[in-house]
């Protein structure tokens, strides 16, 4: 027996009708389009790091991100010294940027008068937008005379005792890498961490204070706590960026390929080798090496990223 074609009832097609002149169906199919883009970009970039790399992946294998040797002329290359500053300049950064971003939103969404905070939040924002060549002269110009003359006599003198703040110190060094990161980061800590706090119910804020408490008490204790997912979340966006910048990394870090204990060292990380490298990279390994190490701080930045969220993710299950 021949089955009939599907049709659609009269009802289904003025619905269908009544979506499309509504913008519902055309709005979906823009929308999901623009969603799918991110996506494709993202299989893109890995398939590209991935294949253009294939030469230093069969010769070195997974030793290329043990190995700690880098020289191009004998074709012998390793990552680890990069992986090591990149990750040393990182967590430095956020050690000292995560205090005083958070610090500085407390102040500007809880404690200061609303108009201060909006002139501080918009000069804020602009330090964000500063260009990372402009951090890294001041970087040159500023802060690593600053560090010479000031603040590393009195950490040598204090803390010399300790590894990470032994040995000379010639101004460019993983420490000054590590400062103009938390300069750049810490405009994206506040930013974000003000508006969270800002979106705290004021109900929240009411019910502490109340109670008798004070308003620091209710602002440490109630509105915080409250606001402490979407504040993570302000200090992993500092992080990816503090992983992939570049320019500024390169002119106060150093640029020499090792691993020392020393903070006041040099140091290298893999977005400053790659733009001092590839430009001047003469054979096709020494290329697809750089690609590999981008494929490194791709995947460095994805699994930080996955782990992230399911910290936060596990903060919420644990808060309900």
């Amino acid at each position: 027996m021949a089955t009939q074609p599907a049709t659609l009832s009269p009802s289904s097609e003025r619905s269908f009708l009544q979506r499309i002149r509504s913008g519902d169906a055309v709005a979906h199919t823009l929308t999901g389009m623009a969603a799918s883009t991110i996506l494709a970009v993202t299989i893109l970039l890995a398939y590209h790091l991935w294949s253009g790399s294939s030469l230093p992946r069969s010769a070195f294998g997974w030793s290329f991100v043990t190995g700690s040797d880098w020289d191009p002329v004998a074709e012998k290359f390793g990552a680890l010294p990069f992986i090591f500053g990149t990750l040393t300049t990182s967590l430095l950064s956020l050690l000292i940027a995560v205090p005083v971003g958070l610090g500085a939103a407390i102040f500007l969404a809880e404690l200061a008068p609303r108009g201060a905070s909006d002139a501080l939040t918009f000069m804020i924002e602009l330090l964000a937008a500063v260009p990372s060549v402009i951090y890294g002269l001041l970087g040159i110009f500023l802060l690593v005379p600053f560090l010479q003359s000031t603040l590393v006599p009195v950490l040598v003198s204090t803390l010399g005792f300790l590894p990470i703040f032994q040995g000379q110190f010639f101004g460019v060094s993983v420490f000054s890498a590590g400062i103009i990161l938390a300069i750049m980061i810490v405009p994206f800590i506040i930013s974000v961490s003000r508006e969270v706090l800002l979106a705290v119910p004021q109900d929240q804020r009411e019910a502490a204070l109340a109670l008798g408490s004070t308003k620091w008490e209710s602002t440490w204790k109630i509105v915080v706590p409250y606001a402490m997912r979407g504040i993570m979340g302000s200090v992993f966006l500092a992080l990816a960026r503090a992983l992939g910048e570049t320019m500024a990394v390169t002119m106060v870090i150093g640029n020499k390929p090792q691993i020392a204990t020393s903070l006041l060292a040099p140091g290298y990380s893999i977005a400053a080798v790659i733009a001092n490298e590839f430009a001047e990279a003469t054979g096709n390994m020494h290329q697809q090496v750089l690609i590999e190490l981008g494929l490194v701080l791709f995947a460095l930045t994805v699994l930080i990223n996955g782990a992230a969220r399911l910290l936060i993710l596990s903060t919420k299950a644990g808060g309900k």
